[in-house]
């Protein structure tokens, strides 16, 4: 249930949007255009808006065209063969085949097909032109980007949420792998290996609330003066998708070296532990607005420790995957390419320094 109300919390100031966006685009379209029944403005909101992540800009510039499109189908066909289910279906897939041809979106498409399916079935008695039911859904989509403008959800609440979701998963990822160390447990290693196969989907919302920030940044003056705080997750996000990747081989590995003769030694967990700490500092630090430098000086703390020394196979791969998730997460606190590689020792000398 908490994690529900924390759900609402950030679909919340969309729904608002949606919702007075919607009166107001009939508003204006049956007082100040005249029209009697503006169908398509309250839809150009809800579909400008929406309650998702998105990039609501293509949404409005398709959703004008793919209404013109399937109002012009619609209303040629109907004035020459009527309205039934035969010409429903005609209708549906000639605007289909001509949006694939025009563009192959997803949205388009079923825009175009939904519009021309109004107009035959729904409003074949409607004397509104093609023009006054465009003019509607361009009206409704621009109020639905102002009511984005002037009513915003909080790019950074979005962004830092889906960031400490990925980070979370890293760390524990890490920290499982490291207890299955300790215990010599390969079912611990089991689920740590899991816990990392299944954080690709956290990656992806991720990037995406990436966008939705960066969109609403863009669109909202409100929040301009946020752009150097959301560019620092910008920042972190391509390392730490690296950092997840080169975890999920660690994982793998760990589970592979708990079955030899020689299994890792525990320096190892505790080197995982501390790069997983080194995660957790910089999503707060994130979170805070600050420049993550606890998180670099930790994670150059790691890199600097000493080798263990006579590892086997498994145990020198699980090594080369943890020093890379350290070059990716210095990476993702701002860290450049250079910088991150020198921070680490060679790999042919041991000494810490």
């Amino acid at each position: 249930m908490r994690e529900r109300v924390r759900s609402f919390g950030l679909v919340a100031p969309s729904i608002a949007q949606a919702a007075v966006g919607s009166g107001l685009a009939w508003l204006v379209a049956t007082q100040v255009l005249g029209h009697t029944r503006p169908f398509f403005a309250p839809i150009a909101v809800l579909i400008s808006v929406g309650i998702g992540l998105g990039q609501r800009l293509r949404r409005v510039a398709e959703l004008v065209v793919g209404v013109g499109l399937g109002v012009g189908v619609g209303d040629l066909l109907v004035t020459w063969i009527g309205s039934g289910a035969w010409q429903i279906a005609l209708v549906v897939a000639l605007a289909m085949v001509t949006a694939v041809l025009l563009d192959s979106g997803a949205l388009f498409v079923a825009q175009v097909a939904s519009s021309a399916v109004l107009v035959v079935a729904v409003l074949p008695g409607d004397h509104a032109g093609g023009f006054d039911r465009m003019l509607d859904a361009f009206t409704g989509g621009l109020i639905g980007l102002a009511a984005v403008a002037l009513m915003p959800a909080s790019p950074l609440t979005l962004a830092a949420k889906h960031a400490s979701g990925v980070l979370d998963a890293l760390s524990t990822a890490l920290e499982q792998a490291a207890e299955a160390i300790e215990k010599r447990d390969a079912d611990l290693a089991a689920e740590a290996l899991e816990e990392a196969r299944g954080t690709q989907v956290a990656v992806e919302e991720f990037e995406q609330a990436l966008e939705t920030s960066k969109e609403i940044i863009m669109i909202s003056p409100m929040h301009w003066h946020r752009r150097a705080r959301l560019a620092r997750y910008e920042t972190a996000a391509e390392p730490v998708d690296h950092a997840l990747r080169n975890v999920r081989v660690l994982a793998r590995r760990t589970l592979a070296a708990l079955g030899e003769m020689h299994p890792p030694p525990r320096a190892l967990a505790d080197a995982m532990r501390e790069v997983s700490e080194a995660a957790l500092l910089l999503q707060l630090e994130l979170a805070a607005g600050r420049e993550p430098v606890l998180a670099r000086q930790a994670l150059i703390a790691v890199a600097n420790r000493e080798r263990p020394e006579q590892l086997g196979f498994s145990a020198a791969v699980i090594l080369a995957q943890l020093r890379s998730i350290v070059v990716d997460l210095l990476r993702a606190t701002g860290a450049g390419h250079e910088e991150a590689d020198t921070a680490l020792p060679p790999v042919d000398d041991p000494s810490p320094g």
